[in-house]
């Protein structure tokens, strides 16, 4: 009867040390878990954050003043086109085509 007695208590003790493990990894996985999810909160916040700089940066009047400040660009008038007669002078200057092989 002692032994049974013992190995009961063993199992007992066994399964409550199971069942603390078992708890403590349960909160250890929830802190994680919500660790995370702020994590994605934040994350996803900046994703906005930026998505919004870039279109700001991204507007035609900001383009056409870095295309003339930095660029040194302007726009094409009729005062500074060039036209470019192409006519006859592609076909007598370039190569033959190759044939197959």
């Amino acid at each position: 009867m002692t032994r049974l007695n013992l190995l009961l208590v063993l199992a007992l003790v066994l399964s409550g040390l199971y069942l603390v493990r078992t708890a403590y990894d349960s909160r250890r996985l929830f802190t994680e878990l919500d660790r995370a999810k702020n994590e994605t909160a934040r994350l996803e916040s900046e994703r906005v954050r930026l998505e919004a700089e870039r279109e700001g940066q991204a507007t035609s009047l900001r383009v056409e003043r870095t295309a003339r400040e930095k660029l040194a660009m302007r726009t094409a008038t009729p005062a500074v086109t060039v036209y470019v007669d192409d006519s006859g002078g592609a076909a007598s200057g370039a190569a033959p085509a190759a044939g197959p092989r």
